[in-house]
């Protein structure tokens, strides 16, 4: 029988798929089920026009066999055929597609969803195969065809005999080799560990016959009731069906148990812990998808490593296509997971990714809105359980505030939570606002590594004394969140160590200019002695007990340069721009000015070195000379 060539620049095209379209072998698996299922729909959709066909859903069938001997992995169906005309049309010409036709042709017709659009999958086959047979015959005729081809060396068609129609696919597979183990794809385990992965919700069963052990009988006490003990148990073969068919996700809410979503959660994304929320939403318009979400009440362990991967599974029809799709998910919701399924997304030629185009595009931006609201209704209804997630994930919300130039503003901002001096645990801005007094026009933070040592900072109890409540920032990423946020509701923020917080009476105020201009030039002799260290020395009215603090000029406070300074590969160190201030109503003002007066400038200089590096610790900056410190405190006691 004379070998036809491939068209559609055969040999170069067919090697090109095998080689480079597909980036995973085991596809072939899925492709294939896929043309099965297509195969099933048509004669499905057919049999609702036609009568005479006498067939309904329940009666159509997809089957594995594999033979281990013969080295066969045969997919068969009881769908609608091909004839000679629709194997050479549909198999000989790589890239025509026998389902894109049919969905063209049925396009305005309801329940019309056929997978393959490409006419290529088939051809995924040579991935793992030397040789592929194809037996077809169609419904209602009495003739079938055997397609054969062993690859770019092109392909037979002639009669043969089949008893039912449908299509059967026979691959022989390659012989395993140093870098691929074919074998394992006749395995029982690794073809139901396909279906499951990829097909797991084709609409038609998927069926294969599985050796199980008989268990031995036993008697009415539960002993063996076999008396020859070397008799070896019984091996029985059933016929199982491996896909569950109807997603989860596609049934209404009211017929799923939060156990069952609890358990399909646990199984699909092996988390030992219930999720904090379960999101299931259908959204029908320009681009229609089911989508089934998880918040989880944990993070990963590597959630916060560059090894974890955002992603939402990706569906299409209920044919996997993406196992973590990152587009369906802005960062700062990197920690949901997910199943998003649509019929109207455009795959590339393989259907292993998808085209970067605007259906993607608002999917996502749907998803996310979908993710901040549920958060929100969590915050105000579920607060304990909002809390838990908000441990958990808190800080990536954080980042994502910070991040994109404050772009997401309004997406996060009402969500970020941070620790209140009054109300003794954490609060949000909102709520921080709607406690403010009228005359208050000032959101007040105060930076530290833990809220005990920020509690402490001298700065902290005049602005408590004031009656004004302060947010606590433990996390790195709190302070930059409020330099890009600028403002929130029209309040400003201020740091009540860094910022000039206008706090004073006007006599205060004027009291404390005229104290700073009448030791203007005691201040300055101290500012010198310290080299360079700082840009100010001056007296201050915001301490009540504590005789002196650091506050920062500029952009960049002590914390920022904490933070900055911590991250690699920063060679170039940062360093805030600091003001030594001293509080003006402390017994230690009067000893400094008793010390200028008597000229002892050496006395001076060491009061004022004990009391920038006092200053230093209390920020939680290094000292760079502990002993020369110690023996100055020795000195002046």
């Amino acid at each position: 029988m004379a070998t036809k060539q491939f068209k559609a620049e055969s040999k170069k095209l067919l090697d090109m798929m095998i080689n480079s379209i597909y980036t995973n072998k085991e596809i072939f698996l899925r492709e294939l089920i896929s043309n099965a299922s297509d195969a099933l729909d048509k004669l499905y959709y057919k049999s609702l026009t036609d009568t005479s066909i006498g067939l309904n859903r329940n009666d159509f069938v997809i089957r594995i066999d594999a033979d281990k001997d013969a080295r066969t992995l045969t997919i068969s169906d009881n769908g609608c055929g091909m004839d000679e005309k629709e194997l050479e049309q549909n198999l000989g010409t790589i890239a025509k597609s026998g389902s894109l036709n049919f969905k063209k042709e049925n396009e305005k017709k309801d329940d019309v969803d056929i997978i393959g659009q490409f006419g290529v999958g088939f051809y995924s086959a040579f991935m793992v195969a030397d040789e592929v047979t194809v037996i077809s015959k169609p419904y209602g005729s009495d003739s079938a065809f055997k397609w054969n081809s062993k690859g770019v060396s092109g392909y037979t068609v002639e009669p043969c005999e089949k008893d039912e129609f449908g299509t059967t696919i026979i691959l022989h597979l390659k012989e395993d080799d140093e870098e691929n183990n074919y074998s394992t794809y006749l395995e029982t385990y690794t073809l139901k560990m396909l279906v499951k992965k990829y097909s797991d919700y084709i609409r038609h069963p998927i069926q294969m016959d599985v050796e199980h052990y008989k268990p031995k009988e036993t008697d009415e006490n539960g002993e063996n009731a076999d008396t020859d003990e070397n008799k070896e148990p019984e091996v029985v073969i059933e016929t199982e069906t491996l896909n569950s068919m109807v997603p989860i996700w596609k049934k209404n809410k009211s017929e799923v148990t939060d156990e069952e979503y609890n358990q399909f959660y646990s199984e699909k994304f092996y988390d030992y812990e219930k999720p904090a929320k379960v999101i299931s939403s259908k959204v029908e318009g320009v681009v229609s998808y089911n989508s089934l979400l998880f918040i989880p009440s944990h993070a990963p362990y590597d959630f916060y490593t560059k090894e974890y991967e955002k992603g939402l599974q990706l569906y299409s029809s209920g044919v996997m296509i993406m196992e973590k799709c990152s587009d369906l998910l802005p960062d700062y919701f990197s920690f949901v997971k997910g199943i998003v399924d649509s019929e109207d997304l455009s795959l590339n030629i393989s259907r292993e990714m998808l085209q970067k185009d605007a259906q993607v595009k608002k999917i996502a931006m749907s998803i996310e809105k979908k993710i901040k609201s549920e958060l929100e209704k969590m915050l105000k209804n579920e607060r304990d359980e909002y809390e838990k997630v908000y441990k958990a994930f808190g800080r990536n919300l954080k980042f994502g505030l910070y991040s994109d130039y404050g772009m997401h503003r309004d997406t996060l901002q009402n969500l970020v939570m941070f620790y209140s001096s009054t109300e003794k645990k954490n609060v949000t801005l909102n709520e921080y606002v709607e406690r403010m007094a009228d005359s208050q026009d000032t959101i007040y933070y105060a930076c530290g590594e833990t809220v005990d040592k920020i509690d402490m900072l001298p700065q902290i109890q005049a602005v408590k004394d004031k009656g004004f409540e302060i947010l606590y920032c433990t996390e790195d990423v709190d302070e930059f969140c409020f330099k890009m946020l600028g403002n929130f509701k029209e309040k400003k923020f201020a740091n009540v160590c860094a910022d000039k917080l206008d706090l004073d009476t006007e006599t205060e105020k004027e009291e404390l200019k005229n104290a700073n201009e009448d030791a203007k030039d005691m201040l300055d002799c101290m500012k010198e002695s310290l080299n360079g260290e700082v840009c100010e020395v001056r007296f201050t009215n915001k301490l009540k007990d504590h005789p002196v603090c650091l506050a920062s000029e500029g952009e960049i406070t002590i914390e920022m340069e904490k933070v900055l300074n911590r991250m690699p590969g920063n060679d170039q160190k940062v360093k805030a721009q600091l003001a030594l201030e001293i509080n003006l109503n402390h017994e230690i003002t009067g000893k400094l000015k008793k010390l200028y007066e008597d000229d002892d400038k050496e006395t001076l200089k060491k009061y004022t070195e004990l009391l920038f590096n006092q200053a230093r610790l209390i920020e939680g900056l290094p000292i760079e000379n502990p002993l020369e410190f110690s023996k100055t405190i020795c000195e002046l006691m």
